[in-house]
């Protein structure tokens, strides 16, 4: 008789088991906590930004920037540069750090809804560094001058609200989640067919309507607020001055849950 001094190997097979096992329970847990610290950080990020554009529009006589003209300079990544200081972190939804392309234009994956929209480079106010992110803003807030009466894909800016002192703010659309910096949605934009072709045609709220969150998207609103919204909600908020928040994509409208794609109909309907 002698004493064992060691494990052996059917004690260290089970051991590693259980561990596995172990590991097999907890990661879901642990991937749901790692994803709901990313939605909070990106909500954080968003109501930063309300602070910017408040800060912008208070300087700007009560306006938004102009959203339009040559080399983006109008926009809102250059416009509010002095108020970010130019942080690319601040760009991004913390879901969504990888932009789509690099410097030289080259493809760096492919393009799906945790892509960032960039790099940007040459154009006007854009160091060498270049521009990218994974937030953009409602199209249909910005104050474009007398002069162009419409804008990218010709929407028509009659429609802008231009400042945040509108009625109802807290329904209005100001900066999301998105796969390109600027969207102007319209009541009759279809829902992607599939969870990764929102960039396939030219209805913009396809370029919101990505799960990122977990059936949602984070919103900053004109009253400043921030929140989470829906993807089937999307399209019942008002976008611009005369959006029809009944529209055809809308339970008021008569939208029926089969209508919308495959991959959506999990989603709370609105």
């Amino acid at each position: 008789m002698y004493n064992r001094k060691g494990f052996t190997l059917i004690e260290l097979l089970v051991v590693i088991a259980i561990i596995a096992l172990l590991m097999a329970i907890l990661m879901p847990a642990l991937n749901r906590v790692k994803l709901q610290a990313k939605t909070i950080a990106c909500r954080a990020n968003l109501k930063q930004w309300t602070v910017f554009f408040s800060m912008y529009t208070q300087d700007h006589d009560g306006k938004f920037q102009a959203g339009v003209g040559e080399g983006h300079v109008n926009h809102w990544m250059y416009a509010l540069k002095d108020y970010y200081h130019d942080d690319p972190a601040i760009r991004c939804c913390p879901t969504a750090l990888k932009p789509v392309q690099d410097r030289n234009g080259q493809l760096t994956g492919q393009f799906n809804v945790f892509s960032a929209w960039g790099v940007f480079i040459g154009e006007a106010g854009y160091g060498e560094d270049g521009c990218w992110g994974s937030y953009g803003i409602n199209g249909w807030v910005e104050n474009p001058p007398p002069s162009n009466t419409t804008v990218y894909e010709g929407f028509e800016t009659n429609n802008n609200w231009r400042t945040p002192n509108v009625k109802g703010a807290g329904y209005v659309p100001l900066f999301m989640d998105a796969l390109r910096f600027n969207v102007w949605p319209l009541p009759a934009d279809t829902p992607p067919q599939t969870e990764d072709a929102a960039w396939e045609s030219n209805e913009h709220t396809r370029r919101i309507c990505i799960d990122r969150h977990n059936g949602f998207i984070n919103m900053a609103f004109l009253d400043w607020s921030v929140r989470n919204a829906g993807l089937k909600e999307l399209w019942t908020l008002r976008w611009h001055k005369t959006y029809n928040r009944a529209g055809p994509w809308t339970t008021a409208g008569g939208v029926m849950p089969t209508d919308w794609p495959q991959w959506m109909r999990k989603f709370k309907d609105y």
